[in-house]
């Protein structure tokens, strides 16, 4: 069996887990979020858990299993705590700030760049340099961070761009100088 599809989800007590056929619909204090599932899994609640079997071990029950526990955990994470992802601007002259709910990006283009989140997704400026992408859907918290790292990724030469929190750029060296040519 899947070790991840096989743990039970532990439900915290301000949260509302609703089954319906293959939609499950979870409502907390961030929120609620709800998603439909392969009909071929089989979703429990019972006792402040939830537990996810699949009917056989064929290739394909098998990676739903685990997919489908995972997708759950995050709905349930998601409206209780909800998801963070820190953005790092490094650069001379690279800067974030807001205005309204959009986030105006300056990094090296003649023009800033604006950056307008969808519904259910906030954005936040710490300093100059730090943008938080925070939400209850975890993936749309990591496809707008990653929209955003996009509009200017971290280049091998200097390491300038945007960039996740913690993350390494692996530097290049530049070009060999040309020292004793005429």
């Amino acid at each position: 069996m899947s070790r991840i599809g096989r743990m039970p989800i532990v439900v915290p007590s301000k949260v509302e887990v609703r089954i319906e056929g293959t939609r499950v619909t979870v409502k907390g204090p961030r929120g609620e979020l709800s998603r439909d599932f392969s009909p071929e899994m089989a979703i429990q609640l019972g006792d402040g858990q939830i537990t996810v079997s699949r009917p056989s071990d064929r290739p394909q029950h098998r990676s739903l299993h685990g997919l489908s526990r995972s997708l759950l955990a995050n709905m349930v994470t998601g409206v209780s705590e909800g998801f963070t992802k820190v953005l790092e601007l490094q650069g001379v002259g690279y800067r974030a700030q807001m205005q309204g709910p959009k986030l105006i990006l300056q990094v090296g283009y003649s023009k800033p760049v604006e950056v307008d989140p969808p519904e259910g997704i906030t954005l936040a400026v710490e300093g100059a340099n730090r943008v938080l992408v925070q939400g209850i859907n975890r993936e749309l918290v990591g496809q707008m961070a990653a929209n955003i790292r996009e509009v200017r990724p971290p280049e091998p030469y200097k390491g300038k761009g945007i960039r996740y929190q913690g993350e390494t750029v692996r530097r290049k060296a530049g070009k060999a100088g040309k020292a004793g040519k005429r």
